[in-house]
């Protein structure tokens, strides 16, 4: 498995596909929620096995925060460790861009997926597209001496 920064339409296209599967048609969240203003201004990663791209997520830099978004990992490829590898690779984009923090929207039922990489929950559940959310926050430490 390789995950890369998208660099080109194509690619984001895929990502944006894999999305579309996993967010609007399995969770039913509306096309224009998943599909934001932001989705220019972010850094976008595409994991893939073999040339199948199978995962994505992006970044978008909020208040000099690493935001992570759209996390989603295709359902055939889920509890390979995808998801953390997704997460540590935006992390690295964080540590690059010199963020020294992170946050993201857990859905509830993985908050402890995001517990386990080292995210702490802060304040109450909110309602994010009809789903269960909860705010999780980490600091980000560079891993080179």
């Amino acid at each position: 498995m390789k995950i890369k920064l998208i660099t080109t339409k194509q690619e984001l296209e895929k990502a944006f596909e894999i999305r579309k599967k996993v967010f609007v048609e399995e969770q039913k969240v509306s096309m224009k929620e998943e599909f934001d203003k932001y989705e220019t201004s972010c850094e976008h990663i595409l994991a893939f096995i073999d040339n199948l791209a199978i995962a994505t997520a992006r970044l978008r830099v909020v208040d000099n925060i690493a935001k992570l978004e759209r996390i989603c990992v295709l359902p055939l490829y889920r509890k390979d460790g995808i998801g953390k590898k997704l997460i540590y690779a935006l992390e690295e984009i964080a540590l690059e861009k010199q963020l020294k923090k992170a946050k993201l929207h857990a859905q509830t039922n993985a908050q402890s997926f995001y517990e386990k990489l080292g995210y702490k929950a802060e304040g109450k559940v909110f309602f994010e597209a009809g789903i269960e959310h909860i705010l999780m926050i980490k600091e980000l430490k560079s891993e080179k001496i």
